[in-house]
């Protein structure tokens, strides 16, 4: 059977702790996507996990259609549909950055809300708000926790969810209701996801474009220089491609002297979850091994950070001026005050995210001094985050003006 190797899409996971965001992936896919020994200790999900798998369809036994992740249930020959590549957020409120970092590089989202629960829970709404400030548009329900509710109850919740998306981004999306426990209504799930979230147009003669979700290092303790390798960069193409030996820069880059200095490195391979391949393009999450010491990729020291070719890359900047548009409520359902001289604000750009300080506020827009530099290009949407009762709760959103 010829398996894709590389997705083609990236489709986001959203919503409130403990509604079951990784349970759907390893429903859909057969993969759990928590990858970090700390999330699987804390069941929570910290950062951003990656899961890809192949959708197919075929009959079954009984010669009805089916979509599935496993073509072993289809009798005769599965019909392979595409890959996709699943990026599981976090739906912890104090990591609420990170979600709208994975935000900035889905093509499409699944909003999960389980059904024992009152809708809409806290980082429920906030997601929801989240996906309304990235404008990704093409979204699909899914009520979880089905078995742990009767019909009645069920009915009700559904229509708590119908209410809670009018007027939104999400306004009219399909609600799929499944059970992790007993593995119902993921068929449904996967043909949903097909009709719904489509392969966006790409352009793959822009040049290569890589947004840094995560970095890292795979050297054990010990390893022998000889054998040492370059240091890891994970994450999305945006536009154009990657190919093995390409020579790319990385913004901002790192600071060396009191000034911060692109990275020049070369791509040494380049893989997904489960192939190396010669060329990436847009669409699914790749690794790309580098020439670059991998003390610069550990720890994720370089998410936010832009790979992209020679010569291509956006400019890094400390200080931005913004168009604000703030949500009328916060995630405790209070109303959002003005944007004010001198208060701290995190901004969220691309994968990034920074500590700002707003220098002046003028009738239509705000500057903002950042913590550090970082690459925004113009007219890039950035989200703005208030700490209030001890927490950074989104505040809503902003368009950078022309430099």
């Amino acid at each position: 059977m010829n398996e894709p190797k590389q997705a083609e899409v990236n489709i986001g996971l959203a919503g409130h702790v403990d509604h079951g965001k990784t349970s759907v992936v390893k429903g859909i896919s057969g993969k759990w996507a928590d990858t970090h020994s700390e999330e699987l200790r804390r069941g929570i999900t910290m950062k951003l996990g990656y899961a890809d798998t192949t959708f197919y369809k075929g009959e079954d036994e009984e010669g009805n259609k089916i979509y599935t992740s496993d073509p072993g249930k289809c009798k005769g020959k599965a019909e392979t549909l595409r890959k996709v590549s699943f990026v599981d957020c976090p739906g912890h409120e104090t990591l609420m950055t990170v979600m709208l970092s994975g935000a900035n590089i889905m093509d499409g989202a699944l909003i999960i809300i389980a059904a024992n629960e009152e809708c809409p829970q806290p980082q429920t709404k906030e997601h929801l708000s989240a996906l309304d400030i990235t404008n990704t548009e093409n979204i699909v329900i899914v009520q979880t926790k089905i078995d742990l509710v009767d019909k009645d109850e069920a009915k009700e919740h559904k229509e708590q969810i119908e209410e809670f998306i009018e007027g939104t981004v999400a306004e009219d999306a399909p609600i799929i209701p499944v059970s992790a426990h007993h593995d119902i209504n993921y068929d449904k799930l996967i043909k949903t996801i097909e009709e719904e979230i489509p392969t966006p147009e790409r352009d793959p003669e822009k040049p290569g474009r890589l947004h840094i979700a995560r970095s890292f290092d795979v050297n054990k303790p010990g390893t022998l220089i000889q054998e040492i390798k370059g240091g890891i960069i994970g994450g999305s193409l945006t536009q154009g491609e990657f190919e093995k030996g390409d020579e790319i820069e990385i913004v901002p880059g790192v600071k060396r002297d009191g000034e911060t200095k692109k990275l020049n490195t070369e791509i040494v391979s380049l893989s997904t979850e489960e192939h190396e391949i010669e060329k990436a393009r847009p669409g699914g999450l790749i690794g790309v091994q580098t020439k670059l010491d991998p003390s610069l990729t550990k720890g994720d020291n370089l998410i936010g950070s832009i790979a992209g070719e020679k010569g291509t890359t956006p400019g890094v900047t400390t200080e931005i001026e913004i168009e604000p548009n703030l949500l009328e409520e916060n995630v405790d359902t209070e109303e959002v005050d003005p944007i004010k001289t001198n208060e701290k604000l995190v901004i969220t750009v691309g994968t990034g995210t920074v500590l700002g300080t707003v220098q002046k506020v003028f009738k239509e827009t705000v500057k903002i001094k950042l913590q550090k530099e970082m690459p925004i290009e113009d007219e890039s949407r950035v989200a703005l985050s208030r700490k209030t009762k001890g927490r950074w709760s989104l505040i809503g959103y902003g368009k950078t003006t022309e430099k």
